[in-house]
């Protein structure tokens, strides 16, 4: 699953980076909000600790995490630092050790200024293409909070199913099985994406 740690992904709205510890303290601040706590079912974490859960992000075999930055600052001049640019996170997890073509995504789009604008459509669009076509995916599932109404009618336009509900953990499970016209669909939404080498930073001119 570490694939994408020289990866980049631009599209429309939205450019994909893998997770550095360039991107930490921003991270860390947004996750100070209970409200973001509440939607991602987290708990609060030490900068240290977050560090250290970075790291984990980045090695464990079993994660694909990318984040996502406003492409229209990225693009500005002169150019800012990713962590300006910073508007949340996309992951992917293989959850069943019994099924490799399984991958639970998560989006969170957690700058406020930044929700409303399609950002978390369009960087769920680009994981799970990249699942598709770099890590053999053929299913999606996405646990959410029963009172994530935006997250729930997201992941609808997306064309996945409910297919269960926990009362005891309040969520509703979604599910997407990749048939060939789903992925033609997919592979159409994602058509204007281009894939670059990740050289991280912000020095480099992109």
């Amino acid at each position: 699953m570490r694939l994408n740690q020289n990866t980049l992904l631009l599209g429309k709205k939205v450019v994909l980076v893998p997770y550095t510890s360039e991107h930490v303290p921003r991270y860390h601040e947004w996750m100070k909000s209970e409200e973001l706590q509440r939607l991602t079912a987290s708990e609060p974490l030490t900068l240290e600790q977050e560090y250290a859960m970075q790291c984990s992000w980045r090695e464990d075999a079993d994660k694909c995490t990318f984040i996502v930055l406003d492409a229209e600052k990225w693009q500005a001049q002169p150019v800012p630092t990713e962590e300006s640019c910073m508007a949340g996170d996309v992951n992917l997890f293989l959850t069943d050790v019994e099924d490799p073509t399984l991958g639970e995504i998560e989006v969170m789009i957690a700058e406020p200024s930044c929700r409303g604008q399609g950002f978390g459509t369009e960087a769920a669009l680009l994981m799970m293409s990249y699942g598709v076509t770099k890590l053999g995916l053929t299913k999606f599932e996405a646990k959410i909070g029963q009172g994530n109404e935006p997250s729930i009618r997201m992941f609808q336009k997306l064309h996945f199913k409910q297919v269960a509900v926990s009362s005891i953990f309040q969520e509703v499970t979604f599910r997407l099985t990749m048939s060939e016209a789903e992925r033609q669909w997919l592979l159409e939404q994602t058509s204007h994406v281009e894939e670059k080498p990740y050289r991280g930073g912000s020095t480099e001119p992109h």
